[in-house]
């Protein structure tokens, strides 16, 4: 790659930036430094000098007028002003590439490894189907599954190493896309045996009940939304890792829990388990596919999005 030579030319009395004298090396640059957050892996990864690449990103400062990275212990962190610019240049980036020959997705022929996220419970529904839908279609992609999220989800998306997150939550930042996959009924489970609650119940007999949940610590707990309200936290007896720990615990015990109906109806005759409608208004769950708006002109990106939301997929 170019080392950046060529200068950055302002008009200094109209205050503006002449986009025909930018090096637009300088955006792969910006790319890089983003992704590796640290000057040093991203010379390694352009295959440039570190110095070279300290200077592009000064001349970034310059012609974006803000700071972009910060120094953080041995790395950098971007600024929001980075942060804001990255999707659009990824895009800027991503489509100049989807011209260049071989840039095509061929799905019978890629070998290409996607990550998608799926938020417990939903590993145990789609997982599979998923799986099997895409090695169909595309036998040499490699797909790997993972249902544990962190807190670091949204970096996960922004660079890439995750492509889709599905899950009951979407994400509000406006970096980041959401479209609606469908909605689930939740049930309130409890064993079959169970000495209070038979085929219905009031609000306030849930709120008398024992109830076990997924861990509220959790990032992306399934249970989190519909604990919030401190009446909801106190009935809290026990915090499992999973919903399918959390079923278990109910089979063997006299608490309840709130999980979707599909895994009610799934796990029922194996635990010994019945299921009742909740008696509230909103007892519906959305499920959500999301990414960052980075991948948008990615066309291996867009052909797994078209994958995920069939019908044959979701339903």
């Amino acid at each position: 790659m170019s080392e950046c030579n060529s200068e950055v030319v302002i008009d200094k009395e109209a205050g503006d930036i002449h986009l025909r004298s930018v090096d637009l090396n300088l955006l792969t640059v910006f790319d890089a430094v983003m992704q590796m957050q640290n000057i040093t892996r991203a010379a390694s990864f352009l295959g440039m000098s570190q110095p070279a690449v300290s200077n592009a990103v000064a001349r970034l400062k310059l012609m974006f007028n803000d700071e972009l990275f910060v120094r953080c212990g041995r790395g950098i962190q971007p600024t929001a002003r980075a942060r804001q610019l990255f999707g659009p240049m990824r895009q800027v980036l991503q489509l100049v590439q989807n011209e260049l020959p071989g840039a095509e997705f061929e799905p019978a022929t890629s070998d290409r490894t996607f990550s998608v996220a799926l938020c417990s419970p939903l590993d145990l529904r789609l997982g599979a189907t998923i799986i099997n839908h895409v090695k169909e279609i595309a036998p040499q992609t490699h797909l790997k599954i993972k249902s544990y999220i962190t807190s670091n989800i949204d970096n996960q998306l922004r660079y890439q190493d995750v492509e889709f997150v599905i899950g009951y939550a979407n994400f509000e930042s406006t970096e980041f896309n959401n479209v609606m996959l469908f909605e689930d009924e939740l049930m309130l489970v409890l064993a079959q045996k169970h000495p209070r609650i038979d085929i219905d119940i009031t609000p306030e007999q849930i709120l008398s009940e024992q109830h076990a949940v997924v861990s509220l610590e959790g990032f992306y707990s399934f249970s989190k939304p519909y604990y919030i309200e401190d009446t909801m936290r106190r009935v809290i007896t026990q915090q499992c890792t999973d919903l399918y720990s959390v079923l278990n615990i109910v089979s063997n015990t006299d608490m309840v829990a709130i999980v979707p109906a599909w895994l009610a109806q799934q796990q029922a005759e194996k635990l010994q388990l019945k299921y009742i409608p909740l008696p509230w208004f909103e007892n519906k769950a959305t499920c959500y596919l999301s990414w960052h708006e980075s991948a948008e002109r990615d066309k291996g990106h867009q052909w797994l999005k078209s994958m995920l939301s069939q019908p044959e997929i979701t339903e």
